[in-house]
């Protein structure tokens, strides 16, 4: 059977999964980047999985970030990945594909393609127009500790949801018509919903993937895949694949690594169960109003106001410009940017966060999926959340297609509990 199709960046990988007895809602947790400001969520899971085998104990927490011993963390999470892989944890599927089907705890449905891509097909510098794109800016600072998990790694376990743009709906729909037996199927915890998981072998159906993935190419240099979720781990992907090419005698040498792939969730853009939700911000160590203040100065000539309002935020929508609501304690208020030199809200925001942190050491900022999430964090003293618009899914490849990546942290897809949660492994060490 054919495992190569370099016209469209498609490996057809080998799945590892939990053996049939570990069940779902212990095994599976959520995106190591999500609940970032939250501890007590990342505390009721590990409080749930017990000693049971899970995917928590391979994957470093972001909300651990600045208070765990880095080093410890990851030499943990090494050794556990050796465990599982050499301990009878894991089971190995025969290549191929795995679909899956997410029912949210909204009752929506959301169905996606485990693949592997081939890192040689992407760049995450700016200005990059490889067949895969990058869709934010990538924090070079957020690598190191993801890049020094994945060098001594033996699995990789990703949270990564890569888009097509997929309007006839040839590729991920078709094989849902078709009966197959589950691999795996349970309830995810905290919310998570319902998924299942069906196993693509055979050669006919990864064929006919492939050919309508390559159909969707686009434009010239050619686009087909854009970044959803997961950036900065796929980015990591990227690194640690340079870096084995550049130790290796010669580059044509490891050109068969299994690292030189990366497994990710392939989602259709015009899937019914997607949907784009805003990335709030949360600034802390500082009063709302000083906060204001400094937008005032920093927005001084992009026609700037901003003002508290009883209840609803109730600025004009029609208005020009962008308006940003904002919550501090039982407070919301809103400020305006009604002549901005950026384009995007999300963008023009975090000019100014960016630019307000690097001057003032008390503060820090944080990205928050949710708006009760957002309200939550916000009621704490000297702090203020600012509520962001969603970012329109209709035009999303053709925006990426002509004006490069976004600004970082401009959509989510999906609320937190939407988010990928760990299932499937693949072996990234020979």
């Amino acid at each position: 059977m054919q495992t190569e199709f370099p016209e469209a960046a498609l490996h057809v990988p080998t799945i590892l999964l939990p053996r049939e007895d570990v069940p779902l809602t212990s095994w599976a947790v959520i995106a190591c980047d999500q609940y970032t400001s939250e501890p007590e969520y990342w505390e009721e899971v590990e409080k749930r999985i017990g000693q049971a085998p899970s995917t928590l104990p391979l994957i470093f927490p972001e909300v651990y970030l600045e208070t765990a011993d880095r080093g410890a963390v990851v030499d943990a999470i090494n050794a556990c990945m050796d465990e599982y892989a050499g301990g009878g944890v894991l089971r190995e599927l025969p290549p191929g594909f795995v679909s899956v089907e997410r029912t949210m705890k909204r009752g929506v449905v959301r169905r996606g393609l485990m693949v592997a891509l081939d890192l040689e097909h992407y760049d995450y510098r700016d200005g990059a127009q490889e067949l895969i794109r990058t869709t934010e800016g990538t924090v070079l600072g957020r690598l190191p500790p993801r890049i020094e998990v994945r060098q001594r790694a033996r699995i990789e376990v990703p949270h990564i949801m890569v888009l097509i743009d997929d309007p006839q709906r040839t590729v991920i729909e078709p094989l849902f018509a078709e009966e197959r037996p589950p691999v795996y199927e349970g309830e995810l915890m905290l919310d998570g919903g319902h998924v299942r998981g069906f196993h693509i072998g055979d050669a006919a159906s990864i064929e006919r993937v492939a050919a309508s993935l390559a159909a969707l190419k686009r434009g010239e240099p050619p686009f087909l895949y854009a970044m959803g979720d997961g950036n900065h781990s796929f980015a990591t992907a990227k690194a640690v694949w340079e870096q084995i090419k550049a130790e290796a005698p010669s580059p044509e040498s490891v050109l068969d690594h299994p690292a030189r792939y990366a497994l990710v969730e392939l989602v259709n853009i015009h899937d019914e169960g997607l949907e784009f939700e805003p990335i709030h911000r949360v600034v802390f160590g500082v009063d709302t109003e000083e906060l204001m203040a400094a937008a005032a100065s920093f927005f001084a000539a992009q026609d700037f106001s901003w003002a508290f309002c009883e209840d609803e935020i109730d600025a004009d929508e029609q208005a020009s410009g962008h308006t940003i609501g904002f919550c501090s304690g039982q407070r919301r208020g809103w400020m305006r940017i009604g002549d901005p030199n950026v384009q995007l809200a999300a963008g023009a925001l975090q000019e100014f966060i960016d630019d307000f942190i690097e001057g003032y050491s008390l503060a820090k900022v944080d990205y928050i999926h949710g708006e009760a999430s957002l309200e939550k964090l916000a009621a704490t003293p000297q702090c203020t959340g600012f509520y962001l618009p969603a970012l329109a899914k209709d035009d999303f490849f053709q925006t990426i297609a002509l004006e490069g990546a976004l600004p970082r942290k401009t959509f989510s897809l999906g609320e937190a509990e939407e988010k990928r949660y760990y299932v499937e492994c693949r072996r990234i060490a020979p």
